[in-house]
């Protein structure tokens, strides 16, 4: 199954994204990279939020980002995932962010396939503090082949 049947199986639901503040998705070249997309999921993990609550928080960016990078490419379709920044608002004792930013790996292994287009690097970083208290941020680099 294709990324984007796979994608629209799992429910997620592409519709034109107006431009904002600043460009969500950038095309260069032939690859597609994203902003920072930001979980509605607030708190610190370590503190107000458990690693379970981390991980939907972390799928839910990695949702906004395939709407992102669809808004720009058109489909998911003849797309390689090659690099994702996962950031989480931790508590300074909390070490579990890669358990977390699982959750966006997951979902992008899901619908890229973990042996094929969805097998990307990764880097998942604690930080004292996000944007608008986001539990978590994530941004991704995408190769159009």
């Amino acid at each position: 199954m294709s990324p984007e049947l796979k994608a629209k199986e799992l429910g997620i639901e592409f519709a034109p994204i107006a431009k904002g503040y600043l460009n969500l998705c950038v095309r260069s070249g032939n690859l597609l990279i994203t902003s920072g997309h930001v979980s509605d999921i607030k708190g610190i993990l370590g503190t107000d939020l458990k690693v379970e609550q981390g991980y939907q928080a972390a799928k839910e960016c990695a949702t906004k980002i395939l709407k992102s990078v669809h808004n720009v490419h058109g489909t998911l379709d003849g797309l390689r995932v090659l690099k994702v920044l996962g950031c989480v608002y931790s508590a300074p004792y909390f070490t579990d962010q890669h358990l977390v930013i699982n959750g966006a790996s997951d979902l992008l292994h899901e619908i890229f396939g973990k042996e094929g287009d969805g097998y990307h690097a990764r880097s998942a970083l604690g930080f004292a503090a996000l944007p608008t208290g986001a539990a978590v941020e994530v941004e991704a680099i995408f190769e159009i082949k």
